[in-house]
């Protein structure tokens, strides 16, 4: 119990400083580089920097967790607390053991930041803070389908969930039956509102004798059910950085109309899998290193350490960018590597812990 509490002190330690000298360098360098194209409110700027804090954190904290990790274990072998745990009586297994807990207790924390919205969608909200001058742009020429319909809608704001100049295309057997024309649309009660509609119908058989187009109007029109504005603006745009609430929202939705929710699906692999190829990785880094400095080049472990770290997290942003552009599917991309470390990092552990 004291080797885990000493432990896990200095490591969160090292952890703090680390991610507060990541996000600090990340942050002003991109303030640095798009000073120019920000508003000059004061407020903007101020909102701009947070939600840029937020996503180098989303960004970076899994790295802090492994440079933590080796700052720590560099720390415990040049002031000789190593060999006095190990010559206490201590394992490798048991000076490991909080390098782990620690590390999956801020991966949950992480994890769980990823229901709230300003931290999820942080990147996206900055680069509209820095381009429109807020932080939610409204979308605009929006065009779908939804259970055999056809909808447009011109432009959408989803902080007011509005939607201006609505169209919807109902087709029967690929022929198009009825057109509503709206104004205006508003998301309330779990349906999409239209106050004052046109409906242009047409009937099945278009001859002399028949009576032609028609065009009604029409009051409280309901449509969308479900379809809440949040999203379509994620869905339909293409983006990634969905919420955990809006990703199973809208898988759950989309899959009930037999709609492709790869993508969606990938975006919640990278919320609840791939943080964990950080324990993974230092376990197997953890059991790589020798209990004295009599042992160790420091400064080429170090290197060594902090490079094999960087390549691997790069391997792995990279395939999450490709499994989100659909070059390859979010199984391959996100779960199989990390599946790969935790196989590797699982038989160190069994390893060591059956020669402890």
């Amino acid at each position: 119990m004291l080797a885990f509490k000493y432990i896990a002190f200095h490591y969160l330690k090292y952890f703090f400083v680390i991610m507060s000298a990541l996000v600090l360098f990340m942050v002003g360098f991109d303030y640095m580089g798009n000073a120019q194209s920000l508003s000059s409110s004061a407020n903007l700027i101020l909102i701009y920097l947070v939600y840029k804090a937020f996503f180098a954190i989303d960004m970076l904290l899994p790295l802090a967790l492994v440079f933590a990790m080796i700052s720590t274990k560099i720390f415990l072998i040049r002031s000789n607390a190593l060999v006095s745990f190990f010559s206490l009586g201590y394992s490798r297994v048991d000076i490991l053991r909080p390098f782990v807990v620690v590390s999956t207790t801020i991966i949950l924390l992480f994890i769980s930041l990823h229901s709230w919205s300003s931290f999820a969608r942080a990147d996206e909200f900055s680069n509209n803070i820095r381009e429109h001058s807020q932080y939610l742009s409204p979308t605009r020429d929006l065009f779908f389908t939804y259970k055999g319909q056809y909808v447009y809608f011109s432009k959408m704001h989803p902080l007011q969930k509005k939607a201006e100049n609505v169209r919807v295309f109902s087709v029967t057997n690929s022929s198009l039956q009825e057109v509503i024309i709206a104004k205006e649309a508003v998301y309330r009660d779990n349906f999409w509102l239209i106050k004052e509609a046109d409906i242009i119908s047409k009937p099945d058989d278009l001859s002399f004798s028949s009576h032609g187009i028609k065009v009604t109007k029409t009051d409280d029109l309901k449509i969308l059910e479900g379809f809440r504005p949040k999203i379509l603006d994620q869905v339909y745009e293409g983006k990634v950085n969905f919420t955990i609430k809006n990703a199973i929202d809208a898988i759950l939705l989309l899959e009930e109309q037999n709609i492709n929710t790869s993508s969606i699906k990938g975006a919640l692999y990278k919320i609840f899998i791939y943080p964990f190829f950080v324990p993974c990785l230092i376990v197997i880094i953890f059991f790589f290193v020798p209990m004295s400095v009599r042992f160790l080049n420091v400064s080429l472990f170090s290197f060594g350490a902090i490079l094999a770290t960087l390549l691997i997290w790069g391997v792995l942003f990279m395939l999450i960018e490709l499994s989100n552009n659909k070059t390859i599917s979010s199984e391959v991309g996100v779960i199989a590597p990390v599946l790969l470390l935790f196989v590797i990092a699982l038989r160190q552990w069994r390893k060591y812990r059956m020669s402890a």
